[in-house]
């Protein structure tokens, strides 16, 4: 990895993940992220922006009434099963999921293609389980040659919306949970 400033490649928390990525390289003729999406990333975004969007509301009806709360609960719940089934559909049509290591602030990975230091694409991700389709503008930091022939990149995110930023920031802290609870329980069975 390029040195870069530390403070500044710590801002964001990292974690080690799998997720299906596509590259979509900027052009003249279609700017990044111009081209059709297909119906069901797209329903499967606006699905996981509602549900970011209505958790506020969840916790204000929870004061007030608890079992109505509850019964949203599960409702939210079976549709986030839904989402997962049809995010299994969806990964048919994507790349394999492989690693990553992702933050609030950018990705990096391994390409088979190298990519220009300044260059813009658009980053098609589908982070898993949830399935939860993100399409986010990024600018390549580092592409760095491998002794395999691949390619080492990083890109940092740029112009991120709110509702984006705060989706990623979620799923982090959904896998570092994840993370935790199953170290924990290795750790209590040894």
């Amino acid at each position: 990895m390029p040195t870069q400033d530390t403070e500044e490649r710590r801002e964001y928390y990292r974690i080690e993940d799998r997720v299906a990525l596509e590259i979509i390289p900027a052009s003249h003729d279609h700017p990044a992220g111009s081209e059709p999406l297909p119906a069901l990333f797209s329903l499967l975004g606006e699905l996981h922006q509602l549900d970011f969007e209505a958790q506020h509301l969840l916790r204000q009806i929870a004061e007030s009434n608890r079992t109505l709360a509850n019964y949203l609960k599960v409702q939210n719940k079976r549709i986030e099963l839904l989402g997962q089934a049809l995010a299994q559909d969806l990964l048919k049509d994507q790349s394999a999921p492989q690693p990553v290591v992702l933050s609030e602030g950018g990705i990096s990975f391994v390409s088979e293609q190298p990519l220009a230091e300044g260059e813009v694409v658009t980053l098609k991700l589908v982070l898993l389980p949830q399935g939860l389709g993100l399409l986010l503008p990024a600018r390549v930091i580092y592409s760095t040659a491998m002794q395999d022939g691949r390619y080492d990149i990083g890109t940092e995110f740029e112009a991120l919306t709110d509702a984006q930023r705060q989706l990623l920031a979620r799923h982090i802290l959904q896998k570092q949970a994840l993370e935790r609870r199953l170290a924990l329980e290795s750790l209590q069975g040894d």
